[in-house]
């Protein structure tokens, strides 16, 4: 009742939504805590209620300025003027100043680089910590050799820091991905909890059509209603553009774009001033609009977490909503041109393991801290380890393009879930049009079970 209470009076909501309850409740009791909660499930709110009530500054750390500087708007439009962001943005002399200021802050937000910061460890030292908060914490796992060592030094900062209590949030995580989590980040006494990944409100569809740019023209003209569309590069997303703007309400957004595009975009789509808007995936996470009717992937996601996360931005009121993949032959391509760089870069650290690097480079100074954390001997098996997973990341999303059985099944199967019920508008395979409106939509359950529907099973049902 007490935490009923508190939502109403910090937020004005009646009622939690699923696992948020209990993943506030864990980090009260001063538990580690990791929630594993789907894309539009409020995790934010975990943070923030769980902040409100507990003595000291809640640390935040995230992958993304965007998503920082996304939350840190979503906290002030709120009345909360106690937030920032400690971003490699901001100026030294900001930067100083505002650690010279934690005491007055509730939330701060920074990367783990910035965590890094001899600077910064320091100043957090000096202030009471109400707990450490790891948003998107499935990088600790899937981005923590390649893209971002940092991550893999957080349970160094996390003793530097005294111990505080940690709340891990992320949207997707495999058992494995969970299991990393786990015993990187909290401790033994530690809780997980794993809410379903399915949005039965979202229809999964997979085109292949010859003119993609000619295909979302026709669906655009078919719909009013608001959604996003990602494409790979920045270079397609500005293409799109161009060829859409004629048409329709459009935008586009990337990491490119100063700071104060990107905010003044955000509000346009968030306003509805803009119907579509065309983005890199730099765009999304924290972002709270809920009408989203549809996310069109305009390129092949690398794998299917990526996929779920970004397509799981559709339909947060819960109402209908669709995830629309286009495919040709070898969009593969992009996605194995960035492996390559990868490669790249893993060879540049084995040539330093191996001594062929002078020392005192920019690539030690990188991965200095990841190698006195993991140890040099052991770098190598996990850099190849970390590149068979990403190969394998992308040929499950190969598969879930070409299956002929349920997609919902295939995506849930993948996060180590059972399909116990298809929804009346499920996928391509199961009941669910990309021009029919929603509501004259067969409304009941097509399949309904309580017990969970093996692909046999599916078929036959189907067939």
């Amino acid at each position: 009742m007490f935490l009923k209470l508190a939502l109403k009076q910090f937020f004005d909501f009646d009622e939690f939504r699923p696992g948020q309850e209990e993943v506030i409740k864990s980090v009260l009791s001063g538990k580690d805590t990791l929630g594993v909660l789907p894309t539009g499930t409020g995790k934010s709110l975990c943070y923030q209620l769980s902040g409100y009530l507990v003595e000291g500054l809640v640390l935040v750390v995230s992958p993304l300025i965007a998503l920082m500087e996304d939350q840190v708007s979503s906290l002030q439009a709120a009345g909360e003027k106690r937030c920032i962001a400690l971003t490699s943005q901001v100026e030294p002399s900001d930067r100083y100043a505002i650690l010279q200021r934690l005491a007055q802050y509730k939330f701060l937000f920074l990367s783990p680089e910035m965590l890094q910061n001899p600077q910064v460890l320091k100043a957090l030292g000096g202030v009471k910590l109400a707990f450490l908060v790891v948003d998107e914490a499935h990088c600790v796992s899937q981005w923590g050799i390649d893209f971002r060592p940092e991550y893999r030094l957080l349970p160094g900062a996390k003793k530097q820091l005294g111990n505080p209590v940690v709340l891990a949030l992320t949207a997707t995580a495999t058992p494995a991905v969970t299991t990393d989590i786990q015993n990187l980040l909290l401790d033994e006494s530690g809780q997980v909890f794993r809410h379903s990944a399915d949005r039965p409100n979202i229809a999964y569809f997979v085109e292949q059509p010859e003119d993609k740019t000619a295909w979302v023209k026709e669906y655009l003209s078919q719909t009013k209603d608001s959604g996003l569309i990602y494409c790979a590069t920045r270079q397609e997303v500005e293409e799109l553009y161009q060829a859409l703007s004629g048409s329709c309400a459009c935008g586009y957004y990337h990491g490119g774009l100063a700071s104060d595009q990107r905010r003044l975009l955000q509000q346009q789509f968030l306003q509805g001033q803009l119907q579509v808007l065309i983005a890199t995936n730099a765009f999304g996470m924290g972002i709270n609009k809920p009408d989203l009717r549809f996310v069109i992937h305009y390129d092949l996601p690398d794998s299917p977490e990526n996929y779920l996360q970004e397509s799981g931005r559709a339909g947060r009121d819960g109402q209908a909503a669709q995830a629309i993949l286009l495919y040709q032959p070898g969009d593969e391509r992009v996605s194995q041109f960035f492996q390559q760089k990868l490669w790249e870069e893993r060879a540049g650290l084995l040539a330093l393991l191996a001594g062929k690097i002078s020392q005192g480079t920019p690539l030690q100074e990188k991965w200095r801290g990841v190698m006195e954390q993991t140890g040099k001997e052991d770098l190598p098996e996990q850099l190849a380890a970390n590149a068979q997973g990403k190969d394998q990341r992308l040929q499950q999303m190969l598969a879930y393009i070409r299956t002929e059985g349920c997609r919902r099944a295939f995506l849930l199967q993948y996060f180590g879930e059972e399909l116990t019920r298809i929804p009346p508008r499920c996928c391509d395979f199961h009941g669910a049009s990309l021009f029919t409106p929603a509501e004259s939509e067969q409304e009941e359950e097509l399949f309904p079970t309580t017990s969970p529907l093996t692909w046999q099973e599916i078929m036959l049902k189907l067939f």
